[in-house]
């Protein structure tokens, strides 16, 4: 062979050899340490290598450490030998790749040994974190010159975190040594492992079995097979002259190449058969619907994931890596085919020495606890780590403290969303390619300004980046697989096919779906699986005698008369209550209190009548006795409870009548309600059908919802007080949300929780719930599902009936003659059945239309943003705090200006002018509860003059704030451009941007001398 006339550079031969072999050295390497030796990289290239390493891990940091050697704009001589001894004197077999002579290189053999080592311990992983004990290990692995002292010091500072976490460290760190796997053995044996020794090489050993570990103590290793092995393994490599542990103890790499004979890696080829066939190949295959088979039984405590064939044909293309939205009815396992689909990820990423990361968003908390006990955690727990968050687990840890040290996290969406937003703001947050698939529970919830949508849109910023760059020639950004679940997408209103295809569109568009996938071939599977409710509807007549009904009414056109209203809308409706509360802003806005006032207490009796008309007539009296006796307490200096409590005392003329009026009338309407013959016949009738639902099984399990809390809370109080209910086994409870959004008191999500296990384990058999129970949570199958006069849309209708998942189970609704409730229903009949004729019109869609169809809705929804931050800009800049006044909504007496306004947590606004405080006064409010861990509520803020209240006191830090709320006064602004006065619900609706609290500014010296 002819010598070229010029001979390659060391530095180029380098180059040659990490060309060859950059897959090796790649997984084969911690950068870190590495970069302690390479004095010739700059300070920039080395911080932005080590925020990849923490980032996205080793193997991103090692890609982007070698195409820094290859692509360096004026690259120093002796730049790859400087890498080259790096590694050398950092103790990575990856040195042995990378050195110019060749007979450095490892032979054949000891690559299939160390190759099969690395194989059995990804194999056995979880149970050698289970057992090993990190700290007596890693000394062990320092003393037989496998570690160097940076090494233990890791591991230490992983052992901070517990002992699992200390041991992945060691075992990650282990595998990139040279020569490691017979020192590892050795080390094992010495730290009192022998029996995982033992099993790693495939010698059979009763005491270790499926990660059930015996100590060397109580077993002996003086006659121990693995240790004689490692011994055997040891000699064979010594002989060649070239201990491991040498090389790893020196600065400089010396000495022959070891080898292995022939005869040790086929023990351990064998080894690694005997573990599949130990295991069992159904172990490491994947998952079922919500429940597990009934007649499954393994040796193996960890349980069986296979997918059923409808689930697998809905699954396949995200198996292969595109975005899809799994439709599934509710009770078919959309959640276990999610655990395949990212074991399956997990499990690719890792054969493939490629980063990954998989976090499941949900959109309410007790979804997040559901699915990392019911799910995730059972059948990832023994190859990957798994972990759930919470609002109250964040104030823990960090969220990127959490991505970086799991590989599954479960979160809400708000958690992830307000992570992106820190990264933007340069704060410690996370970047949405740290993840390498994103899985979406209820995604039909991805539209609009949902988190869902928010968290999507950035997805798609990045999209369109990568286009440009890949334009450009320059690398693109690694993006996450999208993967989201629902039950029903919806048709978002529609009310023809064409506009349904065009809602199934626009969720596919902003979830990027390559497609969305329902069942076909096996839809006879799934028919078996899915069993459909009876369905059929229970109507009451509403024509019935209503003496209290009439009484309300009464009332109600008195205070018209008084204050002079004529409204066009009927009693008792919701267009009713929509006028009275448009009313109730005029008048606050022009200042005109009689008619407020009149219109406030309007409302509370078109309540009543809601509520009479819902339950019973007493809840809708007790609802009106409630609000006056407020009434009382505020504006007539009168307190029953406690005499000394302080009060306001100056109730006008219309305060007057309108209290006096509903005294004169109260006992007529506390008779009236307690009239047994003029019983609210939508009751009637849901007596009877629970009484026969109830009697038609021996164990009976229902859901009935309804719309309020209220309404959930009466109906309990009403079955609980009738012993019929009790003769036919109703065992009920409520449940409803653990929001602070209204009037009732909200249930604790630990509340939830407890309710929801009393009900899986039948000591609790009805639940009575809001449409917090519709969606999402582990309910056990249930025979009879009621919708009690609740009518929303096509979606909660079939999240409802998949509810009623029992044999011969039936869906029922309960409404009253001419309430519109059965049209309504029969209209979300109508439309889901366009709704699924939309998604086959999709799916048949020629590929190029539905790509160009996609990529407009996406155009579009980008413009939206624009145009929508455009405006919030233009408002926010319009106006200062200064420029505007906060008046009393009820005597319009101005009580301060915006600058007084500081936020605290940009959420809660407190005013700090300390005049304010001699303009309120603070009353006793048993229902308000603590809400944060740093502040607590204490009490209602209400107007000195009138009592009408202003928002709640709050202790933050020590200190006592007056924390007010919007929708309790009139906003009267300077600025020109905007309407003089104006109410708003929301702090967020109005267009200033007030300080954040200062804490400092707060002097509380004169308070510490007292």
């Amino acid at each position: 062979m002819e010598a070229p006339a010029t001979w390659p550079s060391r530095d180029e031969t380098i180059l040659y050899l990490i060309c060859c072999f950059r897959s090796r050295i790649r997984s084969n390497i911690q950068v870190i340490p590495v970069l302690d030796f390479m004095p010739s990289l700059s300070y920039e290239e080395k911080d932005a290598i080590r925020a990849t390493a923490n980032g996205k891990g080793d193997v991103e940091a090692a890609e982007l450490l070698l195409r820094a050697l290859e692509n360096h704009p004026c690259r120093p001589p002796g730049l790859c030998q400087e890498f080259c001894e790096a590694l050398a004197r950092s103790g990575f077999e990856a040195a042995s790749y990378v050195d110019p002579s060749m007979c450095q290189l490892p032979s054949p053999s000891l690559e299939a040994v160390n190759d099969t080592g690395k194989f059995l311990v990804d194999l056995f992983f979880p149970h050698l974190v289970e057992k090993l004990r990190a700290m007596q290990l890693a000394e062990k692995c320092l003393q037989n010159n496998l570690f160097v002292a940076e090494d233990v010091e890791r591991i230490r500072a992983e052992f901070a975190k517990g002992n699992r976490a200390a041991v992945r460290e060691l075992l990650c760190r282990v595998m990139q040594k040279k020569q490691w796997f017979s020192l590892f053995l050795k080390a094992l044996c010495e730290a009192g492992h022998s029996d995982a020794a033992n099993y790693l090489i495939g010698q059979e050993n009763e005491h270790y079995n499926y990660g059930i570990s015996a100590s060397a103590d109580e077993m002996g290793t003086e006659e121990h097979p693995a240790l004689k092995t490692v011994e055997d393994l040891k000699q064979a490599t010594e002989s060649e002259g070239n201990v491991a542990g040498e090389d790893n103890a020196s600065d400089e790499s010396t000495g022959e190449a070891s080898t292995i004979s022939e005869s040790d890696v086929s023990l351990l080829e064998a080894s690694v058969s005997d573990a599949s066939e130990s295991f069992g190949q159904s172990s490491l295959v994947s998952g079922d619907s919500d429940d597990a088979e009934a007649g499954d039984t393994r040796g193996s405590p960890e349980p069986v994931l296979n997918l059923r064939d409808y689930q697998m044909e809905v699954a396949r293309p995200a198996l292969e890596g595109k975005n899809i939205i799994l439709c599934l009815p509710t009770g078919s396992g959309k959640t276990r085919v999610a655990v395949y689909i990212a074991k399956d990820h997990l499990d690719k990423k890792r054969e493939a020495k490629e980063h990954a990361k998989v976090i499941v968003l949900v959109n309410k908390v007790p979804l997040v606890e559901q699915h990392f006990q019911k799910e995730f955690h059972p059948y990832l727990k023994h190859w990957y780590r798994v972990t759930k968050l919470s609002g109250v687990s964040l104030l823990k840890i960090s969220f990127p403290e959490v991505v970086r040290n799991f590989d599954v996290i479960i979160c809400t969406a708000q958690i992830l969303e307000n992570a992106l937003q820190n990264a933007d703001h340069d704060e410690e947050g996370v970047q949405l390619n740290v993840f390498s698939l994103i899985i979406i529970d209820e995604c039909h919830h991805t539209q609009k300004e949902a988190v869902y949508n928010n968290i999507m849109r950035r997805y798609l910023k990045e999209k369109r980046e990568n286009e440009k760059r890949s334009k450009e020639g320059k690398p693109q950004t690694v993006q996450p697989q999208i993967l989201g679940l629902t039950a029903s997408p919806g048709v978002g209103g529609a009310k023809n096919l064409a506009k349904a295809e065009e809602h199934i569109l626009k969720i596919c568009a902003n979830l990027d779906a390559h497609e969305i996938m329902t069942v076909q071939e096996h839809a006879i599977e799934l028919k078996h699986q899915v069993k459909e409710p009876y369905k059929k509807f229970v109507i009451a007549d509403g024509k019935g005698k209503d003496p209290f009904r009439e009484k309300l009414i009464n009332i109600m056109t008195e205070i018209q008369i008084y204050c002079e209203f004529n409204p066009n809308a009927e009693f008792g409706s919701q267009t009713y209550e929509q006028w009275v509360i448009q009313e109730e802003k005029k008048a606050a806005k022009e200042e005109h209190r009689k008619q407020r006032v009149c219109a406030e207490h309007l409302k509370k009796y078109n309540d009543a009548l809601l509520i009479n008309d819902t339950i019973r007539m007493t809840d809708a009296y007790n609802h009106l006795k409630t609000f006056y006796k407020e009434e009382k307490n505020k504006k007539m200096a009168v307190n029953e409870d406690d005499e000394d409590k302080p009060v306001a005392s100056n109730p006008n003329e219309t305060d007057t009548f309108l209290i006096n009026l509903f005294y004169a009338k109260e006992r007529k309407l506390r008779e009236l309600a307690t009239e047994v013959q003029y019983e609210n016949k939508k009751l009637a009738k849901l007596r009877t059908t629970l009484m026969q639902e109830f009697t038609k099984t021996g164990e009976p399990r229902g859901i009935i919802f309804t719309k309020t809390r209220q309404s959930a809370f009466a109906l309990y109080q009403w079955i609980k007080e009738n012993p019929k209910f009790e003769d036919v086994g109703v065992k009920a409870h409520y449940l409803i949300g653990a929001g602070h959004n209204s009037e009732f008191k909200p249930m604790t999500q630990n509340e939830q929780k407890e309710v929801i296990e009393k009900f899986r384990t039948g000591k609790v058999n009805l639940l009575i719930a809001t449409t917090v129970a519709e969606e999402g949570l582990d309910i056990p199958e249930c025979n009879i599902v009621i919708r009690y006069g609740l009518v929303t849309n096509e979606i909660a209708m079939v999240q409802a009936r998949g509810r009623a998942r029992a044999d011969e189970s039936t869906y029922v609704l309960v409404a009253s003659g001419g309430s519109g409730a059965v049209e309504h229903e029969n209209a979300n009949i109508f439309r889901e059945k366009i709704m699924h004729k939309a998604i086959r019109r999709v799916q048949e869609m020629p590929r190029e239309d539905y790509l160009h169809k996609i990529r407009g809705f996406q155009l579009q929804s980008r413009m939206e943003v624009k145009m929508k931050a455009k405006k919030e800009h233009l408002k926010i800049c319009r106006k200062t705090p200064s420029l505007i006044k906060f008046l009393c909504k009820n005597c319009t007496k101005s009580i301060c200006s915006g600058g007084d306004i500081q936020v605290i947590e940009d959420m809660h606004h407190v005013s700090v002018k300390k005049e304010f405080e001699g303009l309120y006064i603070v009353r006793e409010n048993k229902t308000l509860q603590a809400k944060e861990a740093d502040y607590q509520t204490n009490g209602e803020v209400i107007c000195k003059d009138c009592g009408q209240p202003w928002g709640t006191m709050m202790v933050h830090r020590g200190l006592d704030l007056p924390c007010l709320k919007i929708k309790n006064f009139v906003v009267f602004s300077n600025d020109k451009k905007t309407p003089p006065k104006k109410i708003y619900k929301r702090w967020s609706e109005l267009p200033v941007k007030f300080p954040p609290f200062n804490y400092a500014d707060h002097d509380i010296s004169s308070d510490d001398e007292d």
